[in-house]
């Protein structure tokens, strides 16, 4: 019983130590933002690097997701011989809550432990330390345009897989259903609220861009112990984005409309 007393002691410091970091880089983060005092060079390269090459993933990624959700509506729709309403539940589902999520959960995967990687390298090479002797700010100069990239990364993501989601769902609803994409987005059109539920996946993908963004800048700066450490850090890292995302998820479900 101590000893488990102890374990859970131990993680909760951890938790702590981990929450009151990335609260302290969002303030350090924050005071750079106005006058602005990201490098635009790194900026620009950020995105190329995040938004551009993530785009044939996402794609791949959000038409499957629009397929899934027909097929698994199917069997109740045609049961019910509800068609017209299949593009309505497909809308709503992706706009509100899968697009947003899953894209999330591919950009910290692949965005997020890459940033976690980059960080820690210059971390244990002492890079960071010579841009402090050059008097180079490494927030502004490295950190800032990594998380200013990485937001922009998962609103604009979050737009393409909307658009191919739904593209994906209407081309298996007509494969499945017969349902013709007119009709399919039609139903998105008349049975959705408009624009609360796309706004309301674009807000959450700005708030998981956020998590995603503190948690991977965060790991990176804190690594210790050579390459073993960089493997650490990209590990607790992508779990505490997903961690982050989720909960960011619940608490927003609750406050958007």
């Amino acid at each position: 019983m101590k000893a488990l007393l102890l374990a859970a002691g131990r993680e909760g410091l951890e938790l702590a130590r981990g929450v009151g970091g990335m609260a302290v880089l969002l303030g350090r983060l924050a005071r750079r933002l106005w006058p602005p005092r990201a490098d635009r060079d790194e900026l620009v390269r950020s995105l190329h690097g995040m938004a551009v090459q993530s785009l044939p993933l996402v794609i791949v990624t959000a038409l499957f997701v629009g397929a899934i959700m027909v097929v698994q509506a199917a069997p109740l729709v045609r049961s019910f011989g509800a068609e017209g309403l299949v593009g309505w539940a497909a809308g709503f589902g992706t706009l509100r809550e899968i697009a947003p999520l899953l894209t999330a959960l591919m950009i910290s995967g692949r965005v997020g432990s890459n940033t976690t990687a980059e960080l820690g390298t210059m971390v244990i090479t002492e890079q960071i330390d010579a841009l402090r002797v050059l008097a180079i700010d490494p927030y502004g100069f490295l950190v800032l345009p990594r998380f200013l990239a990485l937001v922009a990364t998962l609103f604009m993501m979050t737009l393409w897989a909307d658009l191919l989601a739904l593209a994906g769902a209407a081309a298996t609803s007509q494969l499945l259903l017969g349902v013709e994409p007119a009709s399919f987005f039609a139903g998105v059109t008349g049975g959705l609220l408009g624009f609360v539920d796309v706004a309301s996946g674009l807000v959450k993908s700005v708030a998981f861009g956020i998590a995603v963004g503190l948690s991977s800048c965060h790991h990176g700066l804190r690594v210790r112990g050579g390459a073993p450490g960089v493997g650490r850090a990209v590990t607790a890292s992508v779990v505490t984005s997903a961690t982050a995302v989720f909960l960011c998820d619940y608490l927003l479900s609750f406050v958007l409309p």
